[in-house]
């Protein structure tokens, strides 16, 4: 469209690079697998949209196929980190002792009690 869409989409573009590289560090840093699920998760997340956004912004005729990837992204990424929470958890994957809040357990009892 012009030089401002390839500034403000090349600026979005590098955004959408820094979360992802955030991302990628989270998931080195973080001690256990559901710190690093959710580390993934939610920066990979912004920053794929970031990029493909950013993508947009240069290339105007691709906005379509890349609106449609972004949303396929938005409604898999959040189910697949709840598929894999779900299969560490049930099969009983280590957590470290600074994981603290246990949502599945505090459920488990709760099914029991009623």
């Amino acid at each position: 469209m012009g030089p401002l869409f390839d500034i403000l989409g090349g600026l979005v573009l590098v955004a959408g690079t820094a979360f992802l590289l955030l991302g990628g560090l989270g998931l080195n840093r973080m001690p256990d697998v559901f710190n690093r699920i959710q580390a993934g998760t939610k920066a990979t997340t912004l920053g794929t949209i970031l990029t493909l956004t950013g993508i947009a912004m240069m290339h105007p005729d691709w906005a379509l196929k890349l609106l449609l990837i972004g949303m396929f992204l938005l409604f898999s990424n959040p189910l697949s980190s709840q598929v894999l929470a779900r299969a560490a958890e049930r099969t009983h994957v280590h957590k470290t002792s600074r994981t603290r809040i246990d949502r599945f357990e505090q459920d488990h009892d709760q099914g029991e009690e009623a």
